[in-house]
């Protein structure tokens, strides 16, 4: 995705309320070692695969170069929140080289008055 937020605000508006949106992504690994043997795999062993499996060297040094690009854990948090979720949550899989996200739309009051007019012509 190239504009996340744009992605992120379009989820929350087709998001039913009471919804919950769940995302899974490449991450940031924390620990720094981690993280440095991590760049060595993906800079150099990922795209000699490509290479060999697919002829394509050049789709996974892409790939290894968005992964980079893309937000830290708690920068796409707080995306999400700027986006109108909720409850935001993420969880580290494999010392956070995959992420889940989690985060609900919920309504506020204003928002379940506006819908109340729209329904009944009146605020209840």
């Amino acid at each position: 995705v190239t504009l996340p937020q744009l992605a992120l605000t379009e989820a929350h508006r087709v998001l039913r309320r009471g919804g919950r949106f769940l995302m899974l992504e490449f991450g940031k690994v924390e620990n720094e070692f981690l993280a440095s043997v991590y760049d060595a795999y993906s800079f150099n062993v990922l795209p000699a695969i490509g290479e060999a499996v697919a002829a394509d060297r050049a789709s996974y040094e892409y790939l290894v170069e968005s992964i980079r690009k893309f937000p830290s854990q708690r920068e796409f948090c707080t995306m999400m929140s700027d986006a109108g979720f909720k409850h935001i949550s993420y969880t580290n899989y494999t010392f956070g080289v995959a992420v889940q996200y989690e985060g609900f739309k919920v309504s506020n009051s204003a928002e379940t008055k506006a819908a109340s007019m729209a329904t009944t012509g009146s605020f209840t």
